[in-house]
């Protein structure tokens, strides 16, 4: 029994973050207290998303809040394809379809801290999940939205912004990079 209260989000390089992670075989009261733990984290991390083996969990799930912004173009009422009114959870996601041009756009991620690139991405891409209640859910997203999912779905493959930096962002951040594996051996 995973207890949400003790979960915190790993830094890299943490091995948890490079695992593929399971499906959810069934949506029990232990996942939403999990998916509940996880917004959470993220909303007081200030992020836009987070996924579950960034709090050790090896499950097939991420959480995401890309709010109306008007500094983004975004605005309450937008079409849910750019913003959410509130955090979504999707359990056991598959991305399809994805679509429009390859847009770079700088990300971050909550698991390397101080560690920012740019990263090209398809601009739109099609969700399939599951919601909290079991109920399929199929989303279209662009832009940030679109992003913030396929940044997520990534972590559930193990794979991290560092992996799908351009060449000049990877180098820019190396030195970075290295401390955080220092710091990590030096914990061990």
């Amino acid at each position: 029994m995973i207890d949400p209260a003790a979960l915190r989000i790993l830094d890299f390089p943490d091995p948890a973050l490079r695992r593929r992670a399971d499906p959810v075989p069934a949506i029990t009261d232990e996942v939403r207290a999990v998916a509940a733990r996880m917004i959470d984290l993220m909303v007081r991390a200030e992020g836009i998303g987070l996924a579950a083996p960034q709090v050790g969990v090896p499950w097939r799930l991420f959480v995401a809040f890309v709010p109306p912004s008007p500094e983004d173009g975004r605005a309450p009422g937008d079409e849910p394809e750019t913003c959410q009114a509130e955090p979504e959870v999707f359990i056991n996601p598959v991305l399809r379809d994805f679509g429009g041009e390859l847009v770079q756009f700088e990300e971050g991620c909550l698991s390397l801290p101080d560690i920012r690139g740019d990263v090209r991405r398809p601009d739109q891409v099609t969700l399939d999940a599951l919601d909290l209640a079991g109920a399929p859910v199929t989303r279209r997203a662009r832009g940030l939205l679109s992003r913030c999912w396929q940044h997520e779905a990534d972590h559930l493959d193990g794979v991290l912004i560092i992996d799908r930096m351009t060449p000049m962002a990877r180098m820019k951040n190396r030195s970075r990079i290295r401390d955080l594996e220092r710091l990590a051996a030096g914990a061990r």
